[in-house]
């Protein structure tokens, strides 16, 4: 849903004055928990879908599994983790990776060199163990995805003006992903120097399309008649891993690429708005590749948005846009077996007020049979959730099936998966708070959603998943699917259980009459010593735990806290309860994490440090803190000095 558009969305009634009964449903919701804290600390538990868990919030006494001390929320220069831990840089923008690949050189830096050199603003990662489907920890693989790269931040500012086909060159080499092989050895993990899985993904590398939409006319271009091959991958952000040992990476704001608007009578004309594409990109590639002018090629733009698919352990292997997975802004691609054997992807689309995403296939994965997950995510159903107050549906985006039909200007199903928003919308899907991470808790089959806040939401549109107007914060659901028996869960079924983690932001101090907080305050575990803003990727320790890493990017000029690593239980007294445990350096988003198989190191990176403002390196900045180095996005392997798991 647009900014300003004042549609009704399921859940949801006109008017200021009822659309805060919603608030009010949900301050009820987590009342009845507040309530229920005595009985959660005498060990009863509440039944939801089939799940047995704890009521929200905490009791006093030892309310947290995690043993560490909280770190400083103070903004310094560089990045802090608890004491007993030690937080080591991996590797940097402009290490090389490839064979033959200079060492960085901040004056040196071209689209050449670049393509051979670990790429820029490091996002999603993800550990591959080596050998291939094995439990090492040791030993490994990490792909990392690159979302953007901006040349006045990669240079001197004597090198960045005037913009030159050279500026938009680097830019393309730098973004995309990489693939290093990594080593353990005494304690300390390295980069294997010219390892033979060594891979660069950038904005020209030749990525298959397949699924619905491939060959459809509206992926056909003048360069490739067939709507089957594309060159590049953009802005990839969020991302996941597959049981079959590929990663998913996600396109997210590739609207930042294209120039020109087409006349809105026009089936991409219409969808402009929509998407976000703008005369005057982020990104004014189009100046030297005239496939982003839309003008000259209106079809490009529809061959981005997708979740692409790589193999890490072939270099040579031809990444693949699955289009049955749908077209937006991808922030996750997060993968689930379910126990009938269909695959199950949580996806969501990051901008305010759009949807979260599943698909399911239609095919079935046996792990003893690895020739099954050929093109698996191919052929199967895409749906989007709809949130009332006791259930979450998820509605299928399947054409021919109630408003996605011609009359609507849906001739196919790749019209219903280029357009994915637009279809979402005809059915009723819930417009979220910006929804980003989509992560399934490995060790109960609960799934959760990072929302990372909405501040352009208005009392009267407020509903019961999303029950703050002026969302600056951000907040965490939990979508419990109901119970396939012997423990395991339906991650295919169309309806779940849901219900509020936690509400981000600092905690008020206020309390009405009946002692309530006010709705815009955050809500935490009782305990909790810190305070969360924008959630935005997450992950599981081996205990089942969470692990939030932020973004503040919605309240930059308000924050006076650093964005970082968080953690909490999920279960038992210390739900919610949570905890600080590594602080970015100044400016500097926290994107990743990804845990070892053992659980002992932690992997997290650290993109646009100091913001990336370009200097002319005179000054010490992270993470090099070295007169004459720029700052520079890197990954971080995170150990405690005695080799335990992290989070203990």
């Amino acid at each position: 849903m647009d900014k300003g558009d004042r549609r009704l969305v399921p859940g949801q009634v006109e008017g200021g004055s009822e659309a805060v009964s919603f608030s009010a449903l949900v301050e009820a919701r987590l009342s009845r928990r507040d309530v229920l804290r005595s009985a959660v600390a005498a060990g009863a538990v509440l039944s939801l879908g089939g799940l047995a868990r704890p009521a929200y919030g905490a009791a006093t006494g030892a309310p947290s599994t995690l043993a560490f001390d909280n770190v400083s929320q103070a903004i310094t220069e560089t990045h802090h983790v608890p004491p007993g831990y030690r937080a080591d840089i991996l590797i940097r923008w402009g290490d090389p990776i490839l064979k033959g690949a200079p060492a960085f050189d901040p004056r040196g830096q071209n689209a050449e060199v670049q393509a051979g050199q670990f790429g820029f603003n490091n996002d999603f990662v993800a550990f591959m163990t080596l050998p291939r489907g094995s439990q090492a920890s040791d030993h490994g693989l990490l792909f990392v995805n690159h979302e953007y790269a901006a040349a006045s931040a990669m240079l001197t500012p004597d090198q960045a003006k005037p913009r030159s086909p050279e500026h938009t060159a680097l830019e393309m080499a730098a973004t995309g992903a990489s693939v290093i092989e990594v080593k353990r050895e005494g304690g300390t993990w390295r980069v294997v120097p010219e390892s033979a899985y060594a891979r660069r993904i950038t904005a020209k590398t030749e990525i298959a399309l397949s699924g619905p939409a491939a060959g459809n006319r509206r992926l056909q271009t003048q360069a490739d008649p067939t709507g089957r091959r594309v060159l590049g991958t953009v802005n990839n952000c969020g991302g996941g891993t597959t049981p079959w040992g590929t990663v998913l990476t996600c396109e997210e704001n590739f609207n930042g690429y294209f120039k020109g608007a087409l006349p809105k009578q026009t089936q991409e004309g219409a969808y402009l708005v929509r998407l976000g594409l703008t005369e005057r990109p982020p990104f004014p590639w189009f100046r030297h590749d005239l496939r982003f002018d839309r003008g000259i090629e209106p079809n490009e733009v529809n061959r981005f948005g997708w979740v692409v698919e790589v193999d890490p352990y072939d270099p040579e292997a031809v990444p693949v846009k699955r289009t049955a997975l749908g077209r937006f802004k991808h922030e996750a691609a997060t993968t689930v077996l379910n126990p009938d054997g269909r695959v199950v992807v949580y996806s969501a689309d990051d901008q305010a007020f759009e949807f979260i995403y599943r698909f399911v296939s239609k095919g079935t994965f046996d792990p003893q049979k690895p020739e099954t997950a050929k093109d698996i995510l191919d052929d199967g159903v895409l749906s989007v959730a709809r949130f009332d107050a006791d259930k979450l549906t998820w509605l299928p985006l399947v054409h021919g099936q109630g408003l996605l039909t011609l009359e609507n200007g849906f001739s196919s199903q790749a019209d219903v998966l280029i357009e994915a928003r637009r279809a979402a919308s005809l059915l009723g899907a819930t417009p979220m708070d910006r929804p980003e991470d989509v992560e399934v808790n490995p060790a109960t089959g609960r799934v959760y959603v990072m929302l990372t806040g909405n501040p352009d939401r208005r009392t009267w549109q407020v509903d019961a998943a999303n029950p703050r107007h002026w969302n600056t914060y951000g907040h965490v659901l939990e979508l419990i699917p109901p119970s396939a028996g012997e423990g395991t869960f339906d991650h295919a079924a169309q309806e779940f259980a849901w219900d509020v983690l936690f509400l981000a932001g600092p905690e008020s101090k206020r309390r009405d009459a009946e002692g309530r907080l006010p709705p815009y305050s955050g809500r935490y575990g009782a305990g909790t010593e810190v305070t969360l803003m924008n959630p935005d990727n997450c992950a599981f320790d081996r205990q089942g735990r969470l692990w939030i890493a932020t973004d503040h990017v919605l309240d930059g000029t308000l924050t006076k806290t650093t964005a970082g690593l968080f953690a909490c239980d999920l279960d038992g007294p210390g739900r919610a309860v949570l905890k600080f445990f590594f602080a970015c350096p100044r400016d500097a988003e926290l994107c990743g994490p990804a845990f070892t198989p053992d659980g002992t190191t932690l992997f997290v990176a650290v993109q646009h440090p100091e913001d990336n403002a370009p200097t002319d390196l005179k000054e010490p900045l992270w993470p090099d803190f070295t007169v004459g180095l720029p700052a520079r996005p890197s990954i971080v392997a995170i150990t405690q000095a005695d080799g335990d798991i992290i989070g203990g």
